[in-house]
């Protein structure tokens, strides 16, 4: 009896850290979001506006624009303050994993949260204050991106310590929709004062951030090994206050009779081997290098978050200078392509988990994605091809930084080491950083020749992906045709 409620409280803690971890990593891209949608505020087309007549001033072109953005260079600066972020999240990143494996992840969260959102609300402070220096935007825009390197190696973490690889790729398909989720509400949020204030659209997303992070320090469990050895302390704690206020034998003999009592079927010894666990030890990069794998899917992940951050970044200035929306709106129809994303994400997982092919569903998506990006370079805005985009472009990124970062980290060359799930992950969504800088920048330089020059970068970065991935995939297709033993990852 006291089993079946035991597990009654695993699977039931089991779908709460699922929540609570969707929850965090939604407030990490909420937070990011804004800087894309206030970019048609801080430049805009002037002319078309009726300029205030007790306005300083004798720019007619300018008036309405906010300084340093306000010359000719705006879209360099934009890339400059995109990077700033990028760059140090890119960066970081490599690092993150390490401190992860060796940082209680309910601690590490907490405080990275907390700062992301103090770093999220000074970067909109600018606008109460009234700056205009670059250095200061970019910055905070740097330091964010360092602080937010603590998210995804633990939130991956944590839902890889509690879900086994059966359905993993289906779970983390449609827990992975946090990311779009994140987008679309950071759209939102941001798109009500992008007119009127924008600094709002940096503090309200920085006050949410920081409240999740509160709710990780009191609420996140990090494992069933976790969970189960709070109840065991619990228990043996409560025995002994009653051993000393009525000095009669105690109610459990002994801590072995607690163990079995408080253990589940098959984890029978998980709670007995944690003090073995915690002395294994972590794995080093190098060891993370190693495993199969890994830097094929690191390398497809960099230009697949190329092409994502490229859209996560610019979409919404792309559709207001061709379709002339103005910043709320064109905010608005960007989440669009995010709400593609979720579908992509969650058809990506599913696919994967019925054929065992995580490298083939990824390359599929991936053909498919480049004719669709191709269709915006001739500047054809639809709702349905949005969606479409969205799925096509979002699906490998999603699947690569959920199910594939967690099949490798637990991959059976590890021998049961679990702690390299984190290190792992912060390699393989490190140096798709180095891809999500990468596709702004030469965005913002390259955008002054023509949108159309961007879509060609973006249809060639698709490409190369798939090229990374062609090893892997082969080895898969091999598999189904029943010539080597077929694995996943």
């Amino acid at each position: 009896m006291v089993k079946t409620l035991l597990l009654l409280s695993l699977s039931r803690y089991r779908g709460f850290t699922l929540f609570l971890t969707f929850l965090f990593y939604t407030s990490y891209h909420l937070s990011r979001k804004p800087i894309s949608i206030i970019k048609s505020q801080l430049h805009r087309n002037c002319s078309t506006l009726i300029r205030p007549p007790n306005l300083n001033g004798t720019d007619n072109e300018t008036w309405c624009d906010w300084a340093p953005f306000d010359q000719d260079n705006y879209k360099t600066l934009f890339g400059a303050v995109d990077n700033s972020f990028l760059v140090a999240y890119a960066i970081g990143m490599f690092f993150s994993g390490i401190f992860g494996e060796r940082v209680p992840l309910r601690y590490y969260l907490t405080i990275g949260m907390l700062l992301s959102g103090l770093f999220t609300c000074l970067f909109g402070l600018g606008f109460y204050l009234n700056i205009h220096s670059i250095w200061y935007y970019a910055f905070f825009q740097a330091m964010n991106g360092l602080v937010q390197t603590t998210g995804w190696p633990a939130v991956v973490a944590c839902v890889g310590n509690w879900f086994g690889k059966g359905k993993r790729g289906f779970i983390m398909g449609v827990w992975n929709s946090h990311t779009s989720v994140g987008n679309i509400l950071g759209s939102l949020i941001a798109g009500v004062f992008v007119s009127s204030a924008w600094g709002m659209s940096f503090i309200v997303p920085g006050i949410i951030i920081a409240s999740t992070g509160v709710l990780c320090f009191f609420f996140l469990v990090e494992s069933e090994s976790d969970l189960l050895a709070r109840i065991l302390k619990a228990s043996q704690s409560r025995i002994a206050d009653l051993e000393e206020d009525n000095e009669k034998e105690p109610l459990l003999q002994n801590s072995s009779s607690n163990e079995e009592i408080f253990s589940s079927p098959g984890q029978s010894n998980s709670i007995s081997s944690e003090p073995a666990e915690e002395h294994t030890k972590a794995i080093s990069f190098c060891g993370a290098l190693r495993i199969p794998g890994v830097m094929e899917f690191s390398l497809c992940l960099l230009f697949a978050k190329l092409v994502s951050y490229t859209f996560l970044y610019w979409l919404p200035l792309y559709i207001a200078n061709v379709a002339h929306f103005d910043p709320k709106e064109a905010g608005d129809m960007s989440t669009l392509f995010d709400v593609g994303g979720i579908v992509g994400g969650i058809v990506a997982g599913l696919v994967s988990d019925q054929t065992g092919g995580r490298a083939s569903t990824c390359c599929v998506m991936l053909i498919l994605a480049a004719p669709m990006v191709s269709v915006h370079s001739y500047q054809r805005l639809a709702i349905g091809m949005l969606l479409v985009c969205g799925a096509l472009v979002n699906g490998p990124y999603a699947l690569i930084t959920t199910a594939v970062s967690a099949d490798l980290g637990t991959h059976e060359s590890l021998r049961g080491n679990s702690r390299a799930l984190s290190t792992v992950t912060a390699i393989i969504d490190g140096t798709g950083s180095i891809g999500a800088a990468l596709g702004p920048l030469l965005a913002g330089l390259i955008s002054p020749t023509g949108w159309n020059n961007v879509f060609y970068m973006l249809i060639t970065a698709d490409i190369l992906a798939c090229l990374l991935l062609s090893r892997l995939v082969y080895k898969e297709v091999r598999g189904w045709c029943g010539h080597s033993p077929r694995h996943r990852g």
